[in-house]
């Protein structure tokens, strides 16, 4: 009787894979079989490339006459301690009696490159047809979607395509690079460094990384903060008035004057005294009021990038700590994929989106969720999110973003508090969509004095709507402060009411008189930039190197990213490993160590084109474009082939 195959990423998908399947199967050395089916499993990377002297012996002393290194034909080989393993899925995949042999590896580039490498070394029957399982979670129904809507191994070609270029850009560039600039630069950096000898680490991602970290650190280093002085007027009377900054406008006295550090200062003390002086005794008239009503939508779902930084801020873990938990979260059945870049549901899974409510609505037992819930029932919020900014189709490449499945509460009572936390935070993210928007009252006024404006803006939430949802979030918190917050208040206004305020504001007609009270100064000064934390970093590199804080701008910009979701958390692990960085367990906080910086300066002098995340983030684009089959796999080697050759002549050149 003829028998499918199937290979998964681990033993414990294998066991979900089992039990989907509703199999009785017998326990063997290395994987599960039945009358029907046989479940095997990788444990990782099977299969390595070969290092340059399994090439030729000489490759193994590092010498510039063998540079550059490029294979014509590539090697590959088992690793040997899952050598066992490998056998055991060669000898099944060869089995006669296999008619279907299906990749169910992990739904990513790497997780394809995993099992490739595996068939490629392991000859499969040829007569077997190869099949694809690409699923978006774990559950019972999605594993047995992805069996029974398996597409052909061959759609999955071009991206098989992408991951071995990756693989072999990643391999070219470290090997070359590493080995040229040790060779040049070694001695004297062992010299500088103290130690007896030093080896050149150089990778296409992780150099740029350095790259940001310590650029980011000698920003901070040479930063001189500069006071200056700005003036703030009171209005009104005593007992109801308000405050607002002074800034330069076209009617201003002041404007090109040499004695402003900025739009809203003075470099002196004693000029911005004397500026006060000269409004003495004029009248201050409302020249504009202007009364709005706003509404703040929830933000976007999380992918991977946002909510490692999202944990790195709140719970101060790292990336890879992040990445770890939602993995168990995911293998759990609690949530859909982790390793996505994506923000936004895919249409078909919107309009199912009730079975996940359902799912957390009946089986969930924490309070403060079922309370969200129950409001969100009794208020009857809309759960048509097809025409929502929610779901977009064209922003989805492998995976939407990570939501709860609304199932595997099973296993929810068995995690420890810190995955709970990240998985509460998870299901509010979900949830806070469905809420209504926040709204606001903001009223912004102008006060004209002599041709002189100040300007003040207050802002109040008179309907919560989806902050109900983040109302305990201490991140959320932040943010709700600083939407709340306008320019000058707290600093500025008399009261710590706000309500208060903007009812005094609201009293104000244009062409108004209006008292003044009395001006003061107010000292102010440039920040330095703020280091990278182990999250913020990841955020970076998934903006090509910007670290934007704004949430919906950081959404608008993102374009080819540094690395993959699926792969920053690992070289930051790395960076530190090697000792190029250092990250403050407390704070999450990274700096640059000394000898961080000294290779940095070492790629700076030689090839500071690798410390540039635009060239980086282009050669992810350009592997992306090979998975989508815009561009071939050979027009991207020969690219790649002909930098590294450019480069390194170069640079012998120069030496």
């Amino acid at each position: 009787m003829a028998k499918k195959l199937l290979i998964t990423e681990k033993p414990s998908v294998a066991m979900e894979f089992a039990k989907a399947l509703k199999i009785n199967a017998t326990r063997k050395n290395g994987y599960l079989e039945s009358e029907e089916w046989i479940i095997t499993w990788c444990v990782g990377h099977l299969v390595t490339m070969s290092y340059p002297e399994k090439y030729d012996e000489n490759l193994k002393r590092w010498r510039l006459d063998t540079l550059p290194f490029i294979p014509k034909e590539w090697k590959y080989e088992i690793i040997p301690q899952v050598a066992n393993q490998f056998n055991i899925i060669k000898d099944l995949m060869r089995r006669e009696d296999i008619d279907v042999i299906y990749n169910a590896g992990d739904s990513g580039r790497e997780g394809e490159y995993i099992q490739r490498l595996v068939f490629m070394m392991a000859h499969p029957n040829p007569k077997a047809k190869m099949k694809r399982v690409w699923i978006d979670s774990q559950t019972e129904e999605e594993i047995l979607k992805g069996i029974r809507e398996a597409k052909d191994l061959s759609e999955y070609d071009s991206l098989s395509d992408s991951a071995y270029l990756r693989a072999k850009e990643d391999y070219l560039i470290g090997i070359n690079f590493s080995r040229l600039l040790s060779i040049i630069f070694g001695r004297r950096l062992a010299k500088d460094l103290s130690e007896d000898r030093v080896s050149i680490s150089v990778g296409r991602v992780m150099t740029c990384v350095l790259g940001m970290v310590v650029s980011r650190e000698r920003e901070i280093r040479n930063f001189v903060k500069t006071k200056y002085f700005k003036i703030v007027g009171e209005f009104g009377d005593k007992d109801s008035s308000f405050k607002a900054e002074w800034k330069i406008s076209d009617t201003s006295k002041m404007k090109d004057s040499v004695k402003l550090y900025n739009d809203t200062g003075f470099k002196k003390i004693e000029d911005a005294k004397e500026f006060i002086n000269s409004l003495e005794n004029k009248k201050a008239i409302v020249s504009e009021v202007k009364k709005t009503k706003q509404k703040e939508n929830a933000p976007l779902l999380f992918n991977l990038a946002e909510i490692q930084n999202e944990c790195t801020k709140r719970f101060k873990i790292k990336p890879d700590e992040t990445l770890e938990i939602i993995q168990e979260l995911y293998e759990k059945k609690l949530v859909t994929y982790p390793r996505t870049d994506a923000r936004v549901l895919s249409t078909a899974v919107a309009k199912e989106i009730s079975k996940n409510l359902n799912g957390l609505a009946k089986n969930f037992k924490d309070d403060e969720i079922k309370s969200i819930l129950n409001k969100m029932i009794s208020e009857k919020y809309n759960t048509n999110l097809v025409k929502t900014k929610y779901v977009n189709d064209s922003k989805i490449t492998d995976h939407y973003a990570i939501i709860p499945t609304g199932q595997g509460f099973e296993n929810y009572e068995k995690l420890d508090s810190l995955k709970k936390d990240v998985y509460k935070l998870i299901v509010k993210r979900f949830l806070s969509i469905f809420y209504p928007p926040a709204e606001y009252n903001k009223i912004s006024v102008v006060i004209n004095v002599d041709g002189e404006e100040f300007s003040c803006t207050n802002k109040v939430c008179v309907n919560q709507g989806y902050l109900e949802v983040m109302k305990n979030d201490m991140t959320d918190k932040k943010n709700k402060k600083d939407t709340n917050m306008d320019n000058n208040e707290d600093e500025n206004n008399k009261s710590d009411n706000k309500e208060e305020n903007l009812a005094i504001l609201s009293n104000l007609r244009k062409n108004q008189e209006i008292k003044v009270v009395n001006y003061e100064t107010k000292d102010a000064e440039t920040s330095p930039p703020t280091r990278y934390n182990s999250g913020s970093i990841i955020l970076a590199m998934e903006n090509a190197g910007k670290l934007i804080e704004d949430e919906a701008l950081r959404e608008q910009i993102k374009g080819a990213g540094i690395g993959t979701s699926a792969t920053r958390a690992e070289i930051i692990k790395k960076l530190e490993r090697i000792s190029y960085i250092q990250i403050n367990s407390k704070t999450q906080i990274i700096t640059p160590t000394q000898k961080g910086e000294a290779i940095y300066d070492v790629v700076k002098l030689s090839m500071p084109d690798m410390l540039n995340p635009d060239l980086t983030a282009s050669w992810e684009k350009g592997l992306d474009m090979v998975a989508k089959k815009e561009i071939a796999p050979n027009v991207f080697m020969d690219k790649l082939e002909n930098y590294i050759k450019k480069k390194i002549n170069k640079l012998v050149i120069h030496m």
